[in-house]
């Protein structure tokens, strides 16, 4: 499920226009600090909700201020309640840096893990849950001392821009919320929920909700729309290797999206618009060395993103031959130089 976060930046929103290009939810900033209160708090939250949004707001933490509590008590009495309305999602603490301050507000990752723990206890006191908790992982790494403290009961909103929402930080096994990109089809930031519809709406009306477990080692990826990265840009290629005439741009926007479903609907496939396992299987084409192309692109694309010293033009020649060979070798995957289904799907992975 699709969704955005904005805060005061995004002046105004055109929130029919948002839910009809296809998003589920928003996360809407409400406070910061025990000072500040977005000034469009109000109209945004209120604005989604109208529009049939399942709504939340999120609190900017500021450590280097008030005490955890202080601010879990300014965040619930400013808008950032829950209640189990089914159309209400948890009440979320974003903590990460803030550019020219320091990038753990001058604060330890013990007294940083303790101000974390005083905001969630008093949240869960006055709301009856746990708030989620968004942040990224090199930060939480460096700023909590790669704490584990909260996984088994806080919800997790990853922000990674790199086209994959992994690595997690310490504990969490998988992610409630991935903050994809800071642009694209949507005002804001653009996310993605991992799960259904239907999980979404028993977050809203629960408080709580167990996210799927991460796919097994080896399993094509799902990219669709919203995403970027690497795996967007492979698609792109293979997409364009199949006729179409894409810009190879990393981000999976409507022109990506409706190119997929045409490609999906010309192989018999679920016109969905969402690259999975089926579809990356029609799409992947086996090249070898002599062959050009789109396709070729494609997996220089990817052997450079595994470490390899390529120039991505589409000429498979004896360095890709060399780079193909071996990517293989160190995957266990017998070293012919060529790129079948096998090294593909390791590729993308």
């Amino acid at each position: 499920m699709r969704g955005l976060d904005v805060s005061a930046y995004q002046e105004t929103v055109d929130w029919s226009a948002v839910a009809a290009d296809g998003a589920s939810f928003a996360y809407v900033k409400a406070t910061e600090g025990t000072s500040y209160i977005s000034s469009r708090f109000t109209q945004q939250y209120d604005g989604a909700a109208a529009a049939g949004l399942i709504r939340g707001a999120y609190h900017f933490a500021r450590p280097d201020k008030a005490s955890g509590s202080a601010q879990a008590d300014y965040f619930v009495d400013h808008g950032g309640a829950w209640q189990p309305d089914g159309k209400t999602l948890p009440g979320v603490l974003d903590i990460e840096a803030t550019r020219g301050l320091p990038t753990c507000y001058g604060v330890s990752p013990s007294a940083t893990v303790r101000w974390i723990a005083s905001f969630d206890d008093e949240y869960r006191r006055r709301t009856g849950r746990h708030p989620v908790i968004n942040t990224n992982t090199s930060w939480w790494s460096q700023c909590t001392g790669n704490s584990s403290a909260f996984a088994a009961t806080n919800l997790i909103w990853i922000g990674s821009w790199t086209g994959t929402p992994h690595p997690l930080p310490n504990g969490w096994s998988s992610y409630a919320f991935w903050q994809t990109s800071d642009s694209g089809t949507f005002p804001g930031d653009q996310d993605v929920f991992n799960g259904t519809e239907q999980d979404l709406r028993n977050l809203a009306a629960n408080g709580t909700y167990t996210p799927p477990p991460p796919p097994p080692a080896g399993a094509w990826p799902i990219v669709q729309q919203g995403y970027s990265g690497r795996q967007v840009t492979t698609v792109q290629y293979l997409l364009n290797a199949h006729g179409a005439a894409l810009s190879v741009d990393g981000s999976f926007g409507t022109a990506t999206h409706d190119a997929v479903v045409a490609f999906q609907t010309r192989n018999q496939l679920t016109p969905d618009g969402i690259v999975g396992p089926k579809t990356w299987q029609a799409l992947i084409t086996t090249v070898k060395e002599g062959d050009h192309g789109p396709a070729v692109r494609a997996a220089q694309t990817e052997l450079k993103a595994h470490g390899a010293a390529l120039s991505v033009d589409g000429s498979f020649g004896t360095a890709t031959h060399d780079a193909v060979v071996a990517f293989q070798t160190r995957n266990q995957l017998t070293p012919d130089g060529i790129v079948g289904p096998s090294t593909w799907l390791a590729l993308v992975n």
